[in-house]
């Protein structure tokens, strides 16, 4: 074994005894913030391939997410279940005596998420830039429309409730080790090549022989099997979906966690997703009252948005191509920044 993966082995394994401390003794907020940190780098990462790596303006993760929370949570619940749910009108068949594994349900999320994409992909690709990011939008809000108005399907605006809480640190980690695992995998691969090729000149790609139609529909298969898989994972950690948590600012959330992070960097994807997932949950604080210096302070309603705001366009100002710009984490420069701050260090 190389060096780089003894040590990304080792920190796979420092990981792993983390999570196993935090199932022991965290908090059930604490573990929660740590399962949105997982899933919300799942579908981070496989959205930066699409959006960053390929160069292709997507605006429609939120439809694959629906349709992979609906598609895992329907699967797993009981024929009993959905009948207690379903008081508008009842369930429609095979749905309605189906009941499966979460693991099963997870698969068929992201397959089914997957297959959508693709057959998609044929409209989709067939306009570019702005116009891409219209089509999208749209598909996104048609979803939006089917899971209000399918409501022998998804229940409409009641939604699903009563859903058994499958989503562990064990669950949501591995599932975002694996996607990490793919996509740099696939990133690094002959594939991965072709997509940046495609991001930086579609038409001299296709004359160096690079099937640009194909090359886009990979990246856009790819990270919608991946949200589909990341929706069944939400659905069963927050236990209740409806049409109202899938709408086009969880896909905002998503465009400025890869936006910050640094488009086209798989690092700056994770970054991203968790200072958003952390950072968030963390600024909380300034809307309860506190004492600073001293003096006691009121807890200010959404004070904690303003300051992320704030945060956001600081880090716009001063890294414009995001914190890791097209850079990605290497063993190499951390060791080389690490002897450089001991250097540092001993001429203080």
């Amino acid at each position: 074994m190389t060096r780089d993966r003894i040590l990304t082995a080792a920190a796979v394994g420092i990981l792993l005894a983390f999570l196993w401390f935090a199932d022991r003794t965290f908090s059930a907020y604490s573990i929660r913030i740590l399962n949105t940190i997982a899933i919300f780098s799942i579908v981070a990462v496989t959205y930066n391939l699409i959006n960053g790596v390929t160069g292709q303006f997507s605006l429609g993760p939120n439809a694959f997410i629906a349709i992979g929370s609906y598609t895992s949570a329907l699967l797993t619940l009981s024929p009993q279940e959905k009948a207690a749910s379903f008081i508008i009108d009842p369930i429609v068949w095979p749905l309605s005596v189906i009941s499966v594994s979460f693991p099963v349900s997870l698969i068929a999320a992201g397959v089914l998420a997957g297959l959508i994409a693709f057959l998609i992909s044929v409209p989709v690709f067939r306009v570019r830039g702005d116009y891409l990011a219209i089509v999208t939008l749209g598909f996104g809000e048609v979803m939006q429309v089917i899971t209000n108005n399918a409501v022998s399907i998804t229940n409409g605006p009641l939604g699903l409730k009563g859903l058994y809480p499958h989503t562990t640190l064990w669950w949501s980690w591995g599932l975002c080790i694996f996607t990490i695992i793919c996509t740099v995998r696939l990133v690094n691969s002959s594939y991965g090549r072709a997509m940046k090729a495609v991001r930086e000149d579609e038409t001299a790609a296709e004359a160096m022989g690079i099937d640009a139609f194909w090359t886009k529909t990979l990246a856009f298969t790819f990270s919608a099997f991946f949200a589909g898989v990341a929706g069944g994972l939400l659905a069963h950690l927050i236990t209740t979906i409806s049409p109202s948590l899938f709408t086009f600012f969880l896909t905002f959330n998503l465009l400025i966690i890869i936006v910050v992070g640094g488009l086209g960097s798989t690092t700056g994807a994770l970054i991203g997703a968790v200072l958003f997932a952390w950072g968030g949950e963390a600024l909380r604080v300034v809307e309860e009252p506190f004492t600073l210096f001293g003096y006691d302070l009121p807890g200010i309603p959404g004070m904690r948005m303003v300051i992320f705001s704030a945060i956001l366009i600081l880090t716009m100002i001063f890294a414009r191509s995001g914190i890791m710009g097209r850079r990605e984490f290497s063993w190499q420069a951390a060791i080389d920044l690490g002897s450089t701050l001991l250097q540092r260090i001993r001429r203080t």
